[in-house]
């Protein structure tokens, strides 16, 4: 399986990473939504993107709002990781098309049990 792990803190990138690596998964890593949009370019379409909300260049709401305008990435599952606890963007993350919403700071267990929400935890 394959993840997108989208956030501008190299250190979150990492953890993320780790978490799901250990899960099998193949990482794709960027540091803003511009970013992680271009990656997707030309790849075979990871099954998760884990989005962080606050990025340069573009917002991970944004980025959100991108992925589900364009049909091409219609079976990719997003999971926002963030520490934006407002209910207000909770709801407006999953309004634009988020599946998931996870509030920094996580522990592994969070991502687990999100990802067999999502039906993609592979073990």
């Amino acid at each position: 399986m394959r993840a997108l792990v989208v956030d501008d803190s190299k250190t979150m990138r990492m953890i993320l990473k780790q978490i799901l690596e250990s899960l099998n998964y193949e990482v794709i890593e960027a540091e803003q939504g511009l970013e992680a949009l271009e990656k997707l370019q030309g790849v075979e379409l990871p099954e998760l993107a884990l989005v962080d909300w606050n990025m340069p260049v573009m917002k991970g709401i944004d980025l959100v709002r991108a992925l589900r305008n364009d049909e091409h990435y219609a079976g990719m599952r997003i999971m926002m990781v963030t520490t934006e606890t407002e209910m207000e963007q909770v709801r407006t993350a999953l309004v634009e098309g988020a599946d998931e919403y996870v509030m920094k700071p996580f522990t592994r267990e969070m991502i687990l049990e999100k990802l067999e929400i999502l039906g993609l935890n592979p073990s």
